[in-house]
């Protein structure tokens, strides 16, 4: 079957991302859709609004036939090490082409580049090691580095979904058979744009999020999300990192600077910063912006801040990385069908529910599970005794 992969979050499915589906259906030519999902904490350090598995449902029920979970130890991740994550289960399945949206303004060959990526690897890395440390945050030195090496306005690394898409780029072009890459321009709605436009059936997923935690009547959303968001955004809870900041807070107060220091990417005795600014904080978000600086970007202080909250080690992430595997969380008859002719050819083993065989090896991702679960709106098991999610549309 021929297949057409998707790395998501759904932070929620709205009505720009089943644009982006159904335009991967159209350039792809594709028989399955196959949607790389994050799972409960995201690749900007936030726990997903809604759980793994009512966002999986939203999927399935608008038009995507396999989900299967992006690992926290590369969901909350970098681009590159989200990019990594992603392209290598899509690798595994065998996946034909990747469509992915992009914010660029300029049109961008994205296969071009990977390939002047992948020919220059050595002197991109040299520069970068010699502006490493010159003040700039990473998106900063990798613009000036691209634009110093290569000709093209587009090297411009502070639009996320381009930055995400030069990534899938790099990582797909390290394969043997690289994966047709279809980028789909956005569609109205900005990736920043924080507000509703009262006149589009498009939105941002910041904008919807902040709607739905701004008013408590919801309906200027259901023009911008399909039904089942829509059915979601009135009867699930809905979680932020204001349901954990008491934990973070706990955690930084009672930890020492040297207990601190172990945790994944505490650097740069940053740790000293945040036990000092958690003091005076009272809610998540002015803690954030109160130590973020040059070096240390909004982004990169809140995944800190989830890897503090979880304790995750470098070990762990190590781990997950050594031992490679892909977690089903749902799909329908056509995403089975593709399951049972990728199984004997697919390198990583297949995970459809969490047993003694293989909780070692899901250990991470069930640890975030249960902190997930902490959030008092969000009491419901995320790992053990869950089987993936089958969509029966024969009955629909």
């Amino acid at each position: 079957m021929k297949a057409c992969g998707l790395v998501v979050e759904y932070n929620p499915f709205h009505n720009g991302h089943a644009y982006h589906i159904e335009q991967a259906k159209k350039e792809s030519h594709a028989e399955v859709m196959v949607a790389v999902m994050s799972g409960n904490f995201l690749q900007r350090g936030e726990p997903a609004i809604y759980n793994k598995w009512t966002r999986t449902n939203e999927a399935l029920k608008n038009g995507i036939d396999l989900v299967i979970e992006l690992p926290f130890a590369f969901a909350t991740q970098s681009a590159d090490y989200f990019a990594r994550g992603s392209i290598a289960l899509l690798q595994a399945l065998q996946v034909d082409s990747l469509c992915f949206g992009t914010d660029s303004k300029e049109t961008v060959d994205y296969e071009q580049f990977a390939r002047f990526h992948q020919e220059n690897k050595a002197l991109i890395e040299a520069r970068f090691q010699q502006l490493k440390n010159n003040g700039m945050n990473y998106p900063q030195q990798m613009t000036a580095v691209y634009r110093e090496l290569c000709e093209g306005s587009f090297f411009d690394f502070s639009s996320p979904n381009h930055i995400l898409g030069m990534a899938y780029a790099k990582e797909n072009q390290t394969y043997k058979t690289p994966m047709k890459l279809l980028p789909i321009k956005r569609q109205l709605a900005d990736f920043h744009e924080a507000t509703l436009n009262s006149s589009s059936r498009i939105a941002s997923a910041s904008a919807i999020r902040n709607e739905l935690f701004k008013n408590s009547n919801h309906a200027q959303l259901k023009k911008v999300v399909p039904a089942q968001t829509f059915l979601d955004i009135c009867f699930e809870p809905k979680n932020s990192w204001n349901a954990y900041f008491s934990l973070l807070k706990y955690k930084l107060i009672t930890s020492s600077h040297e207990e601190l220091a172990t945790i994944y990417q505490m650097t740069e005795g940053i740790e000293y910063r945040l036990k000092d600014k958690i003091k005076a904080s009272s809610d998540f978000e002015s803690f954030v912006n109160s130590v973020k600086s040059k070096r240390f970007t909004h982004t990169r202080i809140q995944r800190l801040c989830t890897y503090i909250l979880g304790n995750v080690t470098q070990a762990e992430i190590n781990a997950v990385w050594a031992q490679p595997f892909i977690r089903i969380l749902g799909f329908n008859q056509t995403g089975r069908s593709f399951l049972k002719e990728r199984k004997n050819d697919t390198p990583y083993p297949f995970i459809t529910n969490i047993a003694k065989a293989n909780e070692k090896k899901a250990a991470l991702d069930i640890k975030m599970g249960q902190i997930y679960q902490l959030s008092q709106k969000m009491p419901l098991e995320q790992d053990y005794y869950r089987k993936p999610i089958f969509l029966d549309t024969a009955n629909q």
